[in-house]
């Protein structure tokens, strides 16, 4: 039989309780032919249970570290993998719907673009929301200083507000969420930076490709939601504080910025999102205990 045309690889992207769910979507949701390259980067035991027996069930190649992986250390590990004419990396939160791959397969097919990404949704709710719709990245002189310019397409706006709006289209970014890429791309840029342990990743990729004369097409018939926190488990605590850790953060921004030679203070405010990542756990655990805290409050104010 033919070697199917594409390799997913999955890979953790902040923690591993919602491995299960992911993958059961990718099989339930997905008929194109596919081989799947799944990396285990030092997740829970009952994790680790759980992809074992799932990998001997549907026949697919399981890659475990005991140690932790930055998200561009276990793509890298996973495309080694690759010997198939596209690759999809496809984060461990992400759930995708039915004809996703193949609506990427024809994108790329049809447009011969380099990099396809599909609409990002957000959580499924009733008010579903999107995440972005393909984005903008690209560098640009501002008095002397080389400022990366970047925006998400329809981030936030609600689903059926945005319909008839959505088409197939050329752009500048997608993200890792999700992301369909020709294998012979990393033929010809080399393996993805693995200093950019925890932000920028999908950034530098799509410079890269933009600058050696790719093209990124969003194509909006793909869906896949991406499963926002919380909860984030106790038994993800661990890889999550080591995601969103300040070493990782500031290390990569400042690779990324020395790497395009871009101005250093032009993305002061996106430290804002990721301490958000970071106390997003203290948050979820202390919510419980803030009523009991807020009448203590109110009690002393009283004896006072």
């Amino acid at each position: 039989m033919e070697s199917p045309s594409v390799t997913l690889v999955v890979v953790p992207r902040e923690r591993f309780s919602c491995a299960e769910r992911s993958l059961e979507s990718i099989y339930e949701h997905t008929s194109f032919p596919f081989t799947l390259v799944y990396m285990d980067g030092g997740s829970p035991k009952q994790i680790k249970r759980y992809l074992e027996v799932k990998a001997q069930e549907k026949g697919f190649q399981l890659i475990r570290t005991d140690h932790y992986l930055s998200p561009n250390q276990a793509r890298n590990l996973g495309l080694r993998q690759v010997k198939s004419k596209y690759v999809v990396f496809i984060d461990n939160d992400v759930l995708v719907s039915r004809g996703w791959l193949e609506a990427l397969v024809r994108c790329a097919e049809e447009t011969k673009g380099w990099v396809v990404g599909p609409l990002y949704l957000m959580e499924e709710r009733k008010d579903r929301r999107i995440h972005m719709a393909g984005g903008i990245s690209h560098i640009r002189e501002e008095q002397g200083r080389r400022i990366l310019y970047e925006q998400d397409h329809l981030a936030g706006m609600r689903l059926t507000d945005a319909l008839a709006s959505l088409r197939r289209g050329q752009c500048e970014l997608v993200e890792f969420h999700c992301m369909l890429v020709r294998a012979e791309v990393f033929e010809r840029l080399g393996p993805l930076d693995e200093q950019l342990l925890c932000i920028r990743e999908h950034d530098d990729l799509c410079l890269a490709v933009q600058e050696a004369g790719g093209s990124i097409y969003l194509e909006p018939n793909a869906v896949a939601t991406y499963v926002l926190p919380p909860p984030v488990t106790l038994s993800d605590f661990s890889y999550y504080r080591l995601r969103w850790s300040e070493p990782w953060i500031t290390a990569s921004l400042r690779h990324f910025h020395q790497k395009w030679d871009l101005d250093m203070d032009e993305h002061h405010s996106h430290y804002n999102y990721l301490w958000n990542r970071r106390h997003l756990f203290y948050w979820q655990y202390t919510k419980p205990f803030r009523p009991l805290k807020k009448l203590i409050r109110r009690g002393l104010g009283k004896l006072c």
